[in-house]
């Protein structure tokens, strides 16, 4: 990877030795210029470690596996978004339960938010996804 860092600070020394000899009104097409090749070079780079993760993949189903989740999990932002929503949601629904109902309206707010959020976990558990032995066998 050294090499490519190399090769990009020759690039831009270049540019800026161009921008140099050039003078101040060439400068945006020579930004855009490198811009591009930083570009050219970037896509390159996430082209080549998707490639490879498609190829990591292909071989764990192809060996019988389930694909592996991401380094944070398979639905963590759907469980992120959802537990985010419903605290957002929470504010204005306790106040509504206080107005109309009071300390009970507040404890029934709560407790169907408490139930909505465990049971969207438990739908997305990470222990659920997971094949185990016995289920191999069959």
């Amino acid at each position: 990877m050294e090499a490519r860092d190399t090769e990009l600070a020759k690039e831009l020394d270049a540019t800026l030795q161009a921008r140099r000899e050039l003078g101040t009104e060439y400068e945006p097409a020579l930004v855009e210029s490198f811009l591009e090749k930083l570009e050219q070079r970037l896509d390159a780079t996430v082209d080549r470690r998707v490639r490879r993760q498609v190829a990591e993949q292909r071989m764990v189903v192809a060996r019988g596996g389930r694909p592996a989740a991401g380094p944070t999990g398979e639905h963590f932002g759907e469980r992120f978004g959802f537990a985010v929503i419903s605290l957002v949601l929470a504010i204005p629904l306790s106040a509504i339960g206080v107005a109309n109902a009071g300390l009970k309206g507040l404890v029934v707010t709560w407790a169907g938010i408490v139930g909505v959020n465990a049971f969207q976990a438990a739908r997305s558990a990470p222990w659920r996804h997971t094949r185990r032995a016995d289920d191999e066998d069959r």
